[in-house]
């Protein structure tokens, strides 16, 4: 299956958490096609350790930048994309990746919230406000692809901080879609990858080895590469433990809440449980 038209040699990649995880995945993909590579994290070592390796990878020093951001920061963003249109001229993908760890009980630290959000929803909004009027103007095939996650459907209770976050991510992506389809002449496509569980720093956190039913990073970037040359939006990512179908019950269940007048989270409530295990069996 050939790629999406945006991902070919010689083209620009922007990809923003990419010091590790599926950033760094990502930013090994492309430039295994041939792409130009724009790598921004907020972790300077990490990031030019990244950069670093890439460059030593592929032989080509020159198309691979690295550049420290704070994908909060409106002002770094917009330097951010100075920096990428200063040096390559365009910019074909931009990857949202960037993104914190939850932790942010619905009673708990205001702080924590504050982080989450501004990395995880209002850094999405900010690489799409700054770089999608500049892609769609340059007339070329682009693609804007952010990560969400699926806690930012189904919303499992104990980290609101990191749901609500995700699940801002998921509708101003599914705005920008809509924008960008209705936009005369656009040839731009907006994806939203939602990973399953997989093996990344945030999970070293708490496992030293990698758990059996987590994907690595690269087995979601092929997910999402296969998903974006079907122009697929919806990303949906299996691991070694919740297949694709799983998940869909779960997320039909989830708006069944709304549609069928359940209690919020009913899949964790007791007196829906009994129901909710025979929905998923069926």
């Amino acid at each position: 299956m050939s790629d999406h038209p945006a991902i070919a040699a010689g083209r620009v990649a922007v990809v923003t958490g990419a010091a590790s995880g599926i950033g760094l995945a990502a930013a090994e993909r492309f430039a295994e096609r041939g792409m130009k590579l724009v790598l921004a994290d907020v972790d300077v070592g990490a990031l030019e350790a990244a950069a670093e390796g890439l460059r030593a990878r592929t032989g080509r020093p020159a198309e691979i930048m690295a550049v420290p951001t704070d994908v909060g920061d409106r002002v770094a963003v917009e330097a951010l994309k100075d920096r990428a249109y200063g040096a390559f001229g365009e910019v074909a993908v931009l990857m949202n990746n960037a993104g914190r760890e939850g932790g942010g009980q619905l009673f708990g630290d205001p702080a924590r919230w504050q982080a989450i959000l501004q990395t995880n929803l209002w850094g999405v909004v900010n690489g799409i406000q700054v770089f999608g009027p500049a892609m769609i103007a340059q007339g070329t095939t682009g693609a804007i692809v952010s990560t969400g996650s699926k806690q930012g459907i189904t919303c499992p209770p104990g980290d609101t901080a990191y749901n609500v976050s995700k699940a801002g991510v998921k509708v101003a992506t599914e705005a920008l879609a809509h924008e960008l389809r209705n936009t005369e002449g656009c040839r731009v496509t907006a994806h939203l990858l939602i990973p399953g569980f997989t093996f990344t720093g945030f999970t070293l956190v708490r496992h030293k080895e990698k758990p059996a039913g987590a994907w690595l990073p690269e087995q979601v970037i092929d997910e999402l590469l296969q998903g974006m040359a079907k122009n697929d939006f919806y990303i949906l990512c299996p691991d070694n433990d919740v297949s694709r179908e799983l998940d869909a019950k779960r997320i039909l269940w989830a708006a069944g809440d709304i549609a069928e007048n359940r209690p919020p989270l009913s899949r964790w409530h007791p007196d829906y449980k009994a129901a909710f295990e025979r929905f998923i069996e069926e």
